[in-house]
């Protein structure tokens, strides 16, 4: 069976943060008993900072500084794992096929082949 990332989204107080999960059956694993480990859980070992305040948008790192004013902690697997535990599933992380633009444009002069 082939899995598709999730994004798990924390709202912090400044700061929202993104971490990618191989699969939500995993995920619901992890939080019943941790019976499956942290690194078997998460895409990315990383956690990051959305910079359009939402689970959209752009993606940077997180730093330990703002790890450190919304958690309490930098250490980045404790982060991961309050986040596993305690983040909004946001279903797939990236765009699915039936993905269409609302706004394309082909500039002025534009000759298209149709």
């Amino acid at each position: 069976m082939a899995r598709t990332p999730h994004k798990l989204f924390h709202k912090g107080t400044s700061t929202d943060f993104v971490v990618f999960v191989e699969s939500p059956e995993l995920l619901k694993q992890y939080r019943k008993d941790k019976s499956i480990g942290l690194m078997d859980v998460v895409s990315i070992p990383k956690v990051f900072a959305s910079r359009a305040h939402g689970a959209d948008g752009m993606f940077d790192e997180a730093s330990k500084s703002e790890l450190a004013n919304e958690f309490g902690t930098s250490r980045v697997d404790d982060v991961l794992d309050k986040i596993l535990i305690e983040g909004n599933d946001k279903a797939t992380a990236f765009i699915s096929g039936d993905y269409s633009s609302k706004n394309d444009s082909k500039g002025s002069g534009a000759r298209g082949f149709f």
